[in-house]
């Protein structure tokens, strides 16, 4: 362990809880921001289709 002697000046019922605590909102706000900033997100999550693109091809004459 890389930091094994953190345990000697934190106790393992405060720091554990602390991580798991910074993680979650590190999760949290990952999921908002990406909820906020784009629009597919909240199409997905609403459970709209998504619409296919359209292509459009051109024939063109071989001689």
């Amino acid at each position: 362990m890389i930091y094994g002697k953190l345990w000697t000046v934190v106790k393992p019922s405060v720091g554990v809880p602390i991580f798991i605590a910074a993680v979650a909102i590190a999760s949290f706000s990952v999921h908002l921001a990406l909820t906020l900033n784009t629009t597919w997100v909240k199409k997905f999550l609403n459970g709209n289709a998504a619409t296919a693109a359209v292509t459009q091809t051109v024939a063109t004459p071989t001689a």
